[in-house]
C-alpha cells in the first residue's frame, strides 16, 4: 500500500516517528513536507498529499497537524477525499468499516505516538464493511461533492 503522509511544523516529530515505523513495517509512503519546524501553513502540504490521493498516485493519506482539524478541513475539501479525524484506535475501525475514510487526520496534541501507532495499524487494516447502508451513505457524500 503506498501512502501519502503530511504535516505542518506543529506535527513535524509525529510525522518522522510514523514514517519511520510505517516504512519498517513495509509501507511505500509519499512524504509532502513539511521537513522543519520553522512555521509553516498547513494547507499547503495537506492538499499535495490529498492530491496524490485524488489523482490515484497513493491508495491512502495521512495529514498530521497540532490538533489535526486544520488539515482534516483542508483534505476534506479535496474531491473524493474522506477525511476522519481519529483521536482513538475504536474510530479508526469504525471511519473504515462505515465511511470507507481514506484519509486519516491526526493532532500531535491529541495522541502520543503509541496511541498514534495502534490509530493507524486499525486504520490501514480495517476494510470498508460494504454494508448497504454504509455504501448508500458514501455514495451520497458523493452525490453531495458533485454539486
Amino acid at each position: 500500500m503506498k501512502i501519502s503522509l503530511a504535516c505542518d511544523h506543529g506535527a513535524l516529530v509525529l510525522k518522522a516517528r510514523l514514517k519511520e515505523y510505517l516504512l519498517r513495517e513495509g509501507y511505500e509512503l509519499v512524504d509532502c513536507g513539511t521537513n522543519s519546524l520553522d512555521s509553516c501553513d498547513y494547507p499547503d502540504f495537506g492538499f499535495a498529499a490529498c492530491k496524490l490521493l485524488q489523482e490515484g498516485k497513493v491508495d491512502r493519506a495521512i495529514v498530521m497537524c497540532t490538533t489535526g482539524i486544520g488539515m482534516s478541513i483542508v483534505a476534506n475539501k479535496v474531491k473524493g477525499v474522506r477525511c476522519a479525524l481519529v483521536d482513538k484506535p475504536e474510530i479508526a475501525k469504525i471511519t473504515r468499516e462505515h465511511n470507507d475514510s481514506n484519509c486519516l487526520a491526526l493532532g500531535a496534541c491529541l495522541v502520543d505516538f503509541e496511541t498514534a501507532k495502534k490509530i493507524v495499524d486499525t486504520w490501514l487494516t480495517t476494510p470498508f464493511s460494504n454494508g448497504e447502508r454504509h455504501i448508500r451513505r458514501v455514495n451520497k457524500i458523493t452525490d453531495i461533492e458533485g454539486k
